[in-house]
Parts: C-alpha cells; structure tokens; sequence
C-alpha cells in the first residue's frame, strides 16, 4: 500500500484521511485482522506502555548490572519540587521515559518502539501529550498506527537497529515516530506529521552507539530521556508551520547512509564513544569479570 512517505501523503491526500486511517486499513487488508481484533492488539500494546512508563516513578528500579536504575524517580521527585529550569512538563516526560528504560533494564515487559534500546521515547511521548491535551485512550491509538506507519518506512528504507545505523536509527527513529505521532494527536496534518518526524531525525543524525559493556543502560537511558524532548520540540516546530526543506524520504536515506558511513566501533560494539573512555572500560571489566 505504501512503501516510502511520499506514497503515504498522496494516499492521506487523494482519500483525505489521517497517517493513522491509512495505517490502519494497511494494516487490516495485510494480517487478515477484523477492526475489533486490531484495536484489542493495540490497547494491549498501549497498557503495557502506560504501565513500564510509571513504573519507576515512585520507587527505584534498579537494573540487573546494578550499571543503572533510580533516574525515573530523581527527576520525578525534581518536577515535584517545583524549581526545574525546563517546567514540569518536561521533566515529567523524561521521568516516563527513564521509568520504560529501568524496568526495560531490569527484565521487565516493555514495548520495543521500535527497540528495546529506544523503548522509553514513544510511550512517554503519548502519555505526556494525553496528559497535555486532555486526549482519551483512543486518541492515544491513532497515534500508535501513525508512529507504526512512520516506523516502518524508517525500516523499509534504512534501518532501525543500533549494530548497523548507531543510535541515530534507534533513538532517531523512536523520536521520529513520536514527533509524528504527537502532531497528529494535537489534530496536525499529515504533512506536518512527517516534518515533525523529519526533523526529529534530523536533530540526531549522526548519533552513535556506544553502550558501556555492551548494556542497553548507558547512555541509552539517557538518550530515551532527551529523545522525548526532542519529538514535543520537532512536534511544535511542525505544529508551527516550519516545513522541512528535505523531505522525509530523504531524511531516511540519509541517516542510512551516515549509519553505514559510522565505523564499527561507533555501532553497538562498545569499541567507542563513551563505552572506550576509562571508566566506561572500567565499568565493563567490573560488570563482565
């Protein structure tokens, strides 16, 4: 049905529906689903979300190395302090991610979105808009099938996995699909949803992967935290009227090409980056001894 995102618009543009139709009538006419089943799959999928999202808001979770865990409640007790420099809102969503990060790093259930390593940034970013604009459940939904029509172009295209584009094609593509999915549940158009995804590639091409000992904890963690905060600004700027001069199809190719451009110590080998600083080395032979 669609391939690229050129392909998406012209289909959102001729029948005059929304990413998350179109996703949504693909996706019923290649899986055989009914209506009824493909939703059911989908608010399963969103409350495994809202649930590894505020899982560590109140309490530490601490992962399985002992590398990680606790983030998600500092920052969440930070917001409630009331003295951030960034506001309440951002903090809260980057709480929501760190909390998908920590129960992803202590075994627990995540929705891969489109990795585990990328996990927090589109849960956060739907309960932090659903939170912003008054949005219910099944607003919530067409956001989903919007960030999976976004995701699969990126994988169709290029690639989502850290080993072969760095942490651009994790981490970009999650904010990618979150940005897109943020303008359409603010009720933007289909070409906005894409800028909004365009830019939050943007914003990160190049970004590698170095995993300290090879864990999905640091600096992904992180990374999940400032990729929320990355889609809500690429979402406003497209929510604002500021088109991308490069369209997202290109954008794609583009991040494809810089992942293959990246040496294989920049792509999930923890040979570089953070991972081959002292401590980061230190820290591996402590956790792989």
């Amino acid at each position: 049905m669609f391939n690229k995102a050129s392909e998406l618009l012209e289909i959102c543009n001729d029948k005059n529906l929304s990413i998350s139709e179109v996703v949504i009538e693909k996706e019923i006419k290649s899986n055989g689903f009914n209506m009824e089943e493909l939703m059911d799959r989908m608010y399963e999928t969103l409350q495994v979300m809202k649930d590894s999202a505020t899982a560590a808001l109140d309490k530490e979770v601490k992962s399985l190395s002992g590398l990680t865990g606790g983030n998600s409640k500092k920052v969440e007790d930070y917001k409630n302090s009331g003295k951030t420099l960034s506001g309440a809102f951002i903090n809260s969503a980057m709480a929501k991610a760190f909390s998908t990060s920590e129960v992803n790093a202590s075994m627990g259930k995540i929705v891969a979105a489109p990795t585990a390593g990328a996990s927090g940034i589109l849960p956060s970013a739907i309960l932090s808009a659903q939170e912003k604009l008054n949005l219910t459940d099944e607003d919530l939904i067409k956001g989903l099938f919007t960030a999976v029509g976004i995701g699969e172009i990126i994988a169709k295209n290029a690639t989502i996995s850290g080993a072969e584009g760095g942490c651009q094609a994790e981490c970009g593509s999650a904010a990618a699909m979150a940005a897109g999915a943020i303008v359409e549940m603010a009720g933007g158009t289909p070409q906005a949803a894409l800028d909004a995804a365009g830019f939050a590639l943007t914003n990160i091409l190049g970004l590698v992967c170095d995993p300290i000992a090879g864990l999905v904890e640091y600096p992904c963690a992180l990374r999940n935290a400032s990729g929320v905060v990355n889609a809500f600004i690429s979402a406003d700027m497209a929510l604002a009227g500021v088109q991308s001069i490069v369209p997202f199809d290109e954008v794609v190719e583009s991040m494809y090409k810089v992942g293959k451009a990246m040496p294989e110590s920049l792509r999930e080998t923890a040979l570089g980056g953070l991972a081959a600083t002292p401590t980061g080395i230190a820290c591996s032979k402590r956790l792989l001894k």
